[in-house]
């Protein structure tokens, strides 16, 4: 997941970065180096607005001339996936982790954006929400 990014340069020399997509994303940079990389940073932040909120994730919409393609990292592109899957079935944590035969404390665990869960427990959950976790390297 790539989200499309302005970057603009004000009055004093700082780059702002904003987002159309995640509005809630909003940073700041001295240099475009730097504007890039707390674009990132600005964007997880926004993603855990959306998981403690149990909000559906907008999916990127495409880069429009002078914009900058911010990509999410694929640990959370994937959650952020299992996330929206879950809201658009209408399939709550408790749910998914009968589902799972788990417990909710687990599945939550799963759903943090900071903790590193296997790409297999992840597969699992989609399997058990009727998808199918695929790879392409591009």
């Amino acid at each position: 997941m790539q989200y499309p990014a302005l970057f603009t340069r004000d009055e004093l020399g700082l780059i702002t970065v904003t987002f159309r997509d995640i509005p809630e994303a909003l940073t700041q940079g001295r240099d475009e180096i730097e504007a890039k990389e707390n674009a990132q940073d600005a964007l997880i932040t926004a993603m855990e607005f959306y998981f403690e909120d149990r909000r559906s994730v907008p999916t990127p919409s495409g880069r429009c001339t002078g914009e900058v393609l911010i990509p999410l990292p694929f640990s959370i592109s994937v959650k952020v996936a299992l996330l929206n899957e879950m809201i658009a079935q209408g399939v709550s944590a408790a749910e998914l982790a009968r589902r799972l035969e788990s417990s909710p404390q687990n599945v939550n665990r799963i759903m943090k954006l900071d903790h590193a869960t296997k790409i297999d427990t992840l597969d699992s959950a989609f399997k058990q929400l009727g998808k199918s976790l695929d790879f392409v390297v591009a």
